[in-house]
């Protein structure tokens, strides 16, 4: 069973794939998806802020 920090490692991880893919689905006007990016990207970014993550170099989207 994963500890506390492997379950923020993974978060982390997942926070950052998440942007890039938003990126990706900006730049190619897909807008849907975007949204749908947007909703996972939100979740995770509550996650992170709850566990006490420091965002500020980690949130390239900054919505």
């Amino acid at each position: 069973m994963p500890n506390g920090l492997e379950i923020i490692k993974a978060a982390i991880d997942d926070f950052e794939e998440i942007q890039e893919y938003m990126f990706l689905a900006k730049k190619e006007n897909a807008t849907e998806t975007y949204e749908r990016l947007k909703k996972k990207y939100l979740s995770l970014k509550a996650i992170l802020n709850v566990s006490g993550v420091n965002m500020t170099d980690i949130d390239r989207i900054k919505e």
